[in-house]
């Protein structure tokens, strides 16, 4: 019975997998090309990065629903009854008498703070921005925990949830001020590269609080296990 049961869903997946593939091999070809519609709007999106005129400007309202995700993520794990436990259980803690690692991170933290502010403004003219500068934050407060010197995540204080929140509030915040015009997030082209800079700069700090928090608040989950 096990057996005919197992052999019954293999099939049914690949009958799916079938229909799929064939349904994707049928489609139309597409009426619009969106390389050549995104080339010829590139200049009043306030950037000149084609991806990050679709990420920030043209789909921004995807990016918005997509920090969104990340930062309902967060908020469910530090909502598990095991993410509530006492700071002291620092899984780094061995680490705390190894100078040589706390030297390293000391060094490297800097850097890797430049390197996050050097990505976000370069995101305006070539591959970066906030997604790519929030990782390497959040990689810095990761290098921070191994090396003993930040605990993790176990209840975010007043100004930490601030922080988690406040690319989201300020994405929100934009989008319902042009939204005054009639159509959401579609900035005045004098005002684009400003209010995407802007939304960058909050996003930054955002998402490598909510990487870096999904790290050290899985640690601590961890511990406990």
């Amino acid at each position: 019975m096990k057996t005919l049961l197992v052999a019954s869903v293999f099939v049914l997946a690949g009958v799916l997998g079938l229909a799929l593939g064939w349904s994707m091999l049928d489609l139309p070809a597409t009426a619009v090309k969106l390389p050549v519609e995104v080339k010829a709007q590139l200049a009043v999106s306030g950037v000149a990065h084609p991806v990050t005129a679709v990420l920030l400007n043209f789909r921004g309202y995807d990016t918005l629903l997509e920090i969104a995700v990340l930062l309902l993520a967060l908020l469910a794990i530090l909502a598990l009854p095991q993410a509530t436990s006492s700071v002291e259980r620092c899984p780094a803690s061995a680490n705390r008498m190894n100078p040589m690692l706390q030297t390293v991170a000391r060094l490297l933290v800097p850097l890797m703070v430049l390197v996050a502010g050097y990505v976000l403004w370069a995101g305006a003219y070539r591959p970066g921005g906030a997604f790519q500068a929030g990782a390497v934050l959040a990689g810095a407060g990761v290098l921070l925990h191994l090396a003993g010197l930040l605990p993790p995540w176990t209840s975010p204080g007043r100004a930490l949830r601030v922080g988690l929140a406040f690319g989201l509030l300020v994405f929100i915040a934009v989008a319902a001020a042009v939204m005054l015009q009639g159509t959401l997030l579609q900035y005045p082209p004098a005002w684009a590269g400003a209010l995407i800079l802007l939304i960058e700069a909050g996003l930054t700090v955002s998402l490598a609080l909510v990487l870096a928090g999904l790290y050290l608040a899985l640690t601590d989950t961890s511990v406990q296990q």
